[in-house]
């Protein structure tokens, strides 16, 4: 994980994605990176939100009631605070910073994130990342499944004022323990001042997500809050002008993919009967959590 500069590296950055501003309900705001009308996907990322850093007043928190996926994984990273997922398998599980959880969502599944009575009873901060990861069409209709990884399970990367965690895939000769159907990479990545960090050009697509500091990549400087969409088969040499955090995302291209509401899919008239699945409850209900839902929206 050597530092190295490259002449060549002066028309890495292809697209400079600005993140929209989405008001998910209860004016819990986030950022929407991706989709994009000027990039689609990154690798098999199709959907990423930042939220926060923000807090909860006392009595407030998350509320995201039970609603649908299918062909897709959902992956929550937090920088921040804490979050309780339950699912229609009847997991039920707290994330904390540093941890992930990952669904596979398949052929269906549906899920709720809350924030929990004790945290709601004091007030708590979040900050962190919502990802979706689309399927490979082979295995767009496996079995559904959740899991949850500590954050003492994944492979940390730590010298010369860099800490690289390998969320999920495999990146700086590390592997993270996350189930993945398509090759891919994803890792949270923090810097001191001054210090660089170079990106490989093995993987076909390649993005960044600047979440804290400022960066320099080919004498070009980028705030936080954009995501960075790099050229095919160019090195990249990623320096901190301050200290800064950031997430490293891609992997191989799976090809085009339909998004409507919460679903993906590689075929629209599958999202047609996914449609139809959550209105007449095919999904089935999430345990500990059946007293709402969100309904299909009127799009």
């Amino acid at each position: 994980m050597s530092s190295h500069t490259d002449d060549d590296e002066h028309n890495a950055v292809m697209i400079t994605l600005e993140p929209k501003a989405k008001n998910l309900g209860d004016n819990f705001m986030v950022r929407r990176a991706l989709p994009a009308i000027e990039k689609r996907m990154v690798g098999p990322f199709i959907f990423w939100d930042e939220f926060g850093p923000s807090r909860f007043e006392a009595g407030k928190g998350l509320d995201v009631r039970p609603h649908p996926h299918i062909n897709l994984a959902t992956v929550t990273y937090l920088f921040e605070g804490e979050i309780f997922h339950r699912d229609t398998l009847g997991s039920a599980q707290a994330i904390e910073p540093g941890d992930v959880n990952w669904m596979n969502a398949g052929r269906g599944i549906a899920h709720s994130e809350r924030t929990c009575a004790e945290l709601r009873a004091t007030g708590s901060p979040i900050a962190g990342i919502q990802s979706w990861v689309a399927l490979p069409e082979a295995h767009e209709e496996s079995d559904a499944f959740f899991r949850h990884h500590g954050v003492g399970e994944l492979p940390v990367i730590e010298e010369g004022g860099k800490i690289v965690r390998v969320i999920a895939g495999a990146l700086y000769g590390k592997s993270s323990p996350v189930q993945t159907y398509s090759e891919m990479f994803y890792a949270d990545a923090q810097l001191a001042e001054g210090v660089s960090l170079p990106l490989g050009a093995e993987h076909e697509e390649r993005g960044l997500y600047l979440t804290a500091g400022e960066i320099e990549i080919a004498g070009d400087r980028f705030e936080k809050g954009r995501m960075l969409i790099f050229r095919p088969g160019d090195a990249v040499t990623i320096k901190a002008l301050t200290p800064a955090r950031f997430l490293l995302l891609g992997g191989a291209n799976l090809g085009p993919r339909h998004i409507w509401w919460n679903f993906v899919s590689s075929r629209k008239e599958r999202i047609e009967l996914a449609k139809e699945d959550w209105k007449t409850g095919r999904f089935g209900a999430v345990p500990g959590d059946d007293k709402e839902f969100i309904p299909l929206p009127d799009l």
